[in-house]
């Protein structure tokens, strides 16, 4: 009887414990990530302003201060899902090891899962890791007049996945990111 109670006023508290540590955690390396980037996109912003002092008279270009906004936010959302679910799978983990669940079977078919989706999801994998890099190189933008071979256009909608163009015609391109071999801008 006591093991018993000493498990349930033991194991729960444990449990709540590692949750309330991963929520500070996730709320603190969210809180930090996102301060990061938008230090990083404002020094970006100062160094281009500050280049283009010397050609415009306002010092900068129209929308560019969106633009920087925009991208800032992408890359933001996209760290605070990662960092989320890599704190929430850790707790989970944890939460489940103190219930006294072995989970060495568990990371195992875990990685046997990521290595099969890996290889069935190449080319949407490709598609992100492109639009990642696309938006932190800064090749296009909301806005700019953009050549990528088969599809010109304005670009509307910029996404990790794809990318939306509408041309002079009103045809709307969506291109999956992963596929842009080469891209004129006609913006910049």
């Amino acid at each position: 009887m006591q093991d018993l109670m000493d498990w349930f006023l033991g194991t729960p508290v444990k449990i709540a414990l590692i949750l309330s540590l991963a929520f500070l955690v996730r709320i603190a390396l969210i809180r930090a990530s996102t301060r990061v980037i938008k230090r990083a996109m404002l020094l970006r912003q100062d160094r281009s302003t500050s280049s283009i002092t010397n050609q415009t008279p306002t010092g900068s270009l129209p929308g560019e201060n969106n633009r920087y906004e925009q991208r800032a936010s992408s890359i933001s959302q996209l760290m605070q899902s990662v960092i989320s679910v890599s704190i929430w799978s850790i707790a989970g983990i944890m939460a489940l090891s103190n219930l006294g669940i072995d989970v060495g079977p568990i990371l195992a078919s875990a990685g046997v899962v990521g290595v099969a989706l890996g290889f069935g999801a190449q080319t949407l994998v490709k598609d992100y890791l492109a639009g990642i890099f696309m938006i932190l190189e800064d090749q296009y933008g909301v806005g700019d007049l953009i050549d990528v071979g088969p599809a010109q256009g304005t670009v509307e909608e910029i996404g990790l996945r794809v990318t939306r163009l509408r041309s002079k015609e009103g045809v709307v391109w969506y291109m999956r990111n992963g596929e842009v071999m080469r891209v004129a801008n006609y913006s910049q």
